[in-house]
Order: C-alpha cells, then structure tokens, then sequence
C-alpha cells in the first residue's frame, strides 16, 4: 500500500517545505471549547473544525470574507494554515503523523459574501497540501468546499476532516 511509510517522514517532508506545526488552538479571551478537537474511534479519526492559527495558537488574520474583505489567494493561505492546524492537532493526539494511512475527508467552510462562489478554489489551500505531504494515493480524500453566511471569530475558513490510522498492534 502506498502511503505515508514508504517516503520520508512526514515532520521531515514539513521541515523540507519551511513549514511548521502550530501549538494547540488558544481561544479568544472567554471562550470554552467543549469538545475534543480530535477523537479517534478505532482506525478512523474524526477532526473537528479547525481554523488558520498564528505562531502563538491564536487565531491567525486576515479575518473576514472572501469576495468582499479577502482574495481567493488570501482564502488560499488560510486554508493551508488551517491544514498545518489540523496537523497539529493530529500530532499531539496521535503522537506520530506516520500514524496516517490514508485521508478519507475534507470539509472546507467559507466565509463566503453574497455572490463569492470559488470556495473550491480557497479550500484546494488545504488538499494541496494535504497531496503534497501524502502522495496522491494517501493524500486522495473525498471533499465538500462549500460557502457560509458567518463563521465564527471572523474567521476566512473553517475545515473538518477525517483520516484513517493503521490498526494498534
């Protein structure tokens, strides 16, 4: 099976791209979170709704809509932060990325204005890198990128998804 095992790690495939994994999520001031963020049920991992996150683990700017305040390629950044923020997640839950086998799915919201219909576009800032790090094979996931009237804080993008780990031994 082609994956994730037969190439380099995926924290040296990361470092290869200048990227890294961001801390866990800091909500704004008031906020509580009561929900797990990632929750693994046998061999499936259910993540949450993640958005872009700074360095710092708060919730990374430009905020706002896309087609009104921010640009498809604004959209785009957001959701490859938003995917290192999932990755990160994945990490501190997992305690190994490798622990991926496969991404089954992505589901990318948008703050989307009245008329804004490239939410595919902005959400590829998240499958692409997704590919990039897994191959076309792991990496293959089925995907909805859909608009939203609001999201909450402001945020540009907020994405769930949904990967497979290898059965424990």
């Amino acid at each position: 099976m082609a994956g994730a095992h037969d190439k380099a790690p995926i924290t040296q495939r990361l470092a290869a791209l200048g990227l890294t994994l961001p801390p866990a999520v800091k909500p704004p001031p008031g906020v509580e979170l009561p929900f797990r963020f990632v929750h693994v049920v046998g061999t499936r991992v259910l993540v949450s709704g993640h958005s872009a996150q700074a360095p710092d683990g708060s919730i990374a700017g430009p905020l706002g809509k896309l087609g009104r305040e921010l640009t498809v390629e604004q959209g785009y950044a957001a959701a490859r932060l938003t995917a290192l923020s999932i990755l990160g997640s994945l990490a501190r839950e997992l305690g190994n990325l490798d622990r991926i086998v496969r991404w089954l799915r992505v589901f990318g919201m948008v703050n989307s204005a009245p008329g804004f219909t490239r939410q595919p576009a902005v959400i590829n800032g998240c499958s692409d890198l997704i590919v990039q790090l897994w191959g076309a094979n792991a990496g293959a996931h089925a995907r909805s990128a859909v608009g939203m009237a609001e999201l909450p804080f402001g945020v540009p993008v907020e994405i769930e998804a949904e990967v497979e780990i290898a059965a424990a031994r």
